[in-house]
C-alpha cells in the first residue's frame, strides 16, 4: 500500500490544532495537510477536562483566535463554550474534514536525503505511516494520560471515593457530601465555588497559598463595542486593550514585586474582610508571576468562603485515613470526596519519539529557537503558549511564522530549514522562568533556552508579534537548503 503523503503534518486538534489549520490554508493555500488527532474529538484540553466549572483563566478576547471574534457576553469563559467556539471555527472554515481522529503519533523520523518526515501514528490497534515535508506539534505540553498525583501514605485505607480533575468521573455525586480539594492552583479555585454550591462543605487544601485574583467575568467596555461596532473592529481593540494591560501589569510586577504583592494581598483582604486570615492563606512566599495567577470571575472563591459552603486549611498531608486526612499539624480532614488538584505531568511533542537522519533526537538537551523549533531539528515546530499572558496569542503567531517558512522555502527553491547554534559558547538558561511545581517537576524534559535572540524566548508578545510577523526569516541562524537525494541526482547526471 503506497504511503500518504502531505506538504504538512499537524498533531493535536485542539485550541492550536485548529488554529494551525485554518492558517496554514489561508496562508500556503496551495499545501496540502492533514491534522493527526489521538483522541476521538476535537477540542484538546477543553474536551479532555469535564470537571465541574471548568473555564478559561484568560480572557476569550486574547485566549481566542486573531481571526475569529468571541461574540459571547462572559470574557471569563466557561469550558463548554470555548469547546463550542473551536469545534465551530474548525467546521466554518473547513478544517474539522482534515482531522484523521484516534491516530496517536509515536515516532516522526526525518530524512535529509529526501527531505520528508515519516511518521508512525497508532491507529485502531495497528500503526498507519505517513510521510510530510513540515511537521507542526500542536499537542500541548502535558500527558493527557494521566495528571500527577503524589505517592501519599495510607491512600488504600481512604473509604472514600478519590479523582483526579484531569479524568473527571461522569458518574460522581457529591451532593452534601464533605469535600477536600488537594491544591491551590487554577483547577482548585475553579473547583472549590462550583462544588460548594451542591457539597455540605468543601475545603481547599494548599501546602502554600497561590496569589488569587478577582475580575468580572464579562467586559463591560467590550460589550459596549460590539453593541456599536463592527464586529472585527471591536474584537480587535479589545484584544489589543487587554494584551497592553497584561503587559503594563506584568512589567509592574516585575519591577515592583513588593508593591504589586501588597496590592494583590489587600484586594483580597477587601473581599474576605478584617477578620479573614490572609496572612495565612493568601499571601504566598514568591513573588507574583514568578507562578501564573489565579483567577476568579466575579469573585466567585470569596463569596462561597464569606458564605461558609467552602473554606481554606494551610497544612500538609500526613496521611490518608479511612475516614479523611491528617495533616501535620496534627489536625484532621473529614471527607467523603478527594479531588486531586495536584497538577499536570509536563509532556514534550506528545511523548513522541524523534529520530533525524537514523539518530535520536533528544529534544531536552537541544535550544528553543524563537520558543517554537529546536536546534539541528529540520522542518519541526511546536506549539507552545506564554506563561504570563494567554496561549493562542503565541500559538497564532507560531502558526503564522510556519507558513512564513514554508513560503520562503518555496520561493527559494529549498526544502530545509534548520535551526544552527552558531555561537558554542552562548549561555543556556532553563526553557521556562516559573517556580511552578508541576513546571520544576518537567522542567528537564524540555529544551534549553539561550541567553540572547533568536534563542531566547521573551514571554512578551508585542515582541514576538515584531520578530515572527515583520522579522526576516533567513536570520543568519536558521539554514535553508535543498535536498540531498536531488542534489546527488544532479551530479550523476552531470557526470
Amino acid at each position: 500500500m503506497a504511503i500518504e503523503h502531505f506538504d504538512v503534518l499537524i498533531v493535536g486538534a485542539g485550541l492550536s490544532g485548529v488554529g494551525a489549520g485554518y492558517h496554514l490554508q489561508t496562508h500556503c493555500p496551495g499545501k496540502t495537510y492533514a491534522i493527526l488527532e489521538g483522541r476521538e474529538a476535537i477540542g484538546g484540553t477543553w474536551d479532555l477536562f469535564r470537571y465541574p466549572g471548568i473555564r478559561s483563566d484568560s480572557d476569550m478576547y486574547t485566549l481566542g483566535y486573531s481571526f475569529r471574534p468571541w461574540r459571547e457576553a462572559k470574557a471569563i469563559a466557561d469550558g463548554p463554550s470555548i469547546l463550542r467556539y473551536v469545534r465551530e471555527t474548525a467546521k466554518d472554515h473547513g478544517v474539522d474534514r482534515k482531522i484523521r481522529f484516534n491516530h496517536k503519533v509515536q515516532q516522526a523520523s526525518w530524512s535529509s536525503e529526501t527531505a520528508t518526515w515519516t511518521v508512525e501514528a497508532e491507529h485502531d490497534g495497528r500503526v498507519v505511516t505517513l510521510t510530510c515535508n513540515f511537521l507542526l506539534m500542536c499537542s500541548g505540553y502535558y500527558d493527557y494520560a494521566a495528571g500527577y498525583t503524589p505517592p501519599w501514605e495510607g491512600v488504600e485505607t481512604f473509604g472514600g471515593r478519590i479523582v483526579h480533575p484531569q479524568h473527571w468521573p461522569a458518574d460522581l455525586d457529591y451532593t452534601g457530601k464533605k469535600v477536600v480539594v488537594i491544591g491551590s492552583g487554577a483547577t482548585a479555585v475553579t473547583l472549590v465555588p462550583e462544588m460548594a454550591k451542591t457539597a455540605s462543605h468543601v475545603t481547599m487544601l494548599q501546602r502554600s497559598p497561590t496569589y488569587v485574583v478577582s475580575r468580572p467575568a464579562e467586559d463591560a467596555l467590550a460589550n459596549w463595542l460590539r453593541a456599536k461596532l463592527p464586529i472585527m473592529l471591536a474584537y480587535r481593540i479589545t484584544r489589543w486593550k487587554n494584551v497592553l494591560m497584561q503587559m503594563l501589569f506584568f512589567n509592574i510586577a516585575r519591577k515592583k514585586p513588593e508593591k504589586t504583592k501588597a496590592q494583590l494581598i489587600g484586594l483580597v483582604s477587601e473581599h474576605l474582610g478584617p477578620d479573614y486570615d490572609v496572612a495565612t492563606h493568601f499571601t504566598p512566599r514568591y513573588n507574583p508571576w514568578d507562578q501564573r495567577l489565579c483567577l476568579v470571575p466575579d469573585a466567585d472563591l470569596f463569596a462561597s468562603l464569606k458564605a461558609g459552603t467552602s473554606s481554606v486549611v494551610t497544612d500538609h498531608i500526613e496521611a490518608f485515613t479511612p475516614t479523611g486526612l491528617k495533616l501535620t499539624s496534627g489536625a484532621t480532614l473529614d471527607a467523603d470526596v478527594v479531588v486531586t488538584a495536584t497538577g499536570l505531568v509536563m509532556q514534550l511533542a506528545g511523548g513522541m519519539k524523534v529520530v533525524v537522519d537514523g539518530q535520536p533526537a533528544d529534544l531536552s538537551q537541544s535550544l528553543s529557537y524563537k520558543g517554537m523549533m529546536f536546534s539541528d531539528v529540520p522542518n519541526f515546530a511546536s506549539t507552545f503558549g506564554y506563561t504570563n499572558a494567554s496561549w493562542t496569542l503565541k500559538a497564532d503567531l507560531t502558526a503564522e511564522y510556519v507558513c512564513r517558512l514554508i513560503n520562503h522555502m518555496d520561493r527559494t527553491g529549498t526544502v530545509q530549514c534548520t535551526p544552527r547554534v552558531t555561537d558554542p559558547d552562548m549561555p543556556v538558561e532553563p526553557w521556562l522562568d516559573f517556580s511552578s511545581g508541576y513546571v520544576q517537576r518537567g522542567i528537564g524534559k524540555f529544551p534549553k533556552q539561550g541567553a540572547q535572540k533568536p534563542w531566547k524566548a521573551y514571554q512578551n508578545y508585542a515582541l514576538d508579534l515584531v520578530t515572527l510577523r515583520l522579522g526576516k526569516v533567513d536570520d543568519g541562524t536558521m539554514v535553508f537548503s535543498k535536498a540531498k537525494a536531488k542534489a546527488k541526482a544532479k551530479v550523476t547526471e552531470a557526470a
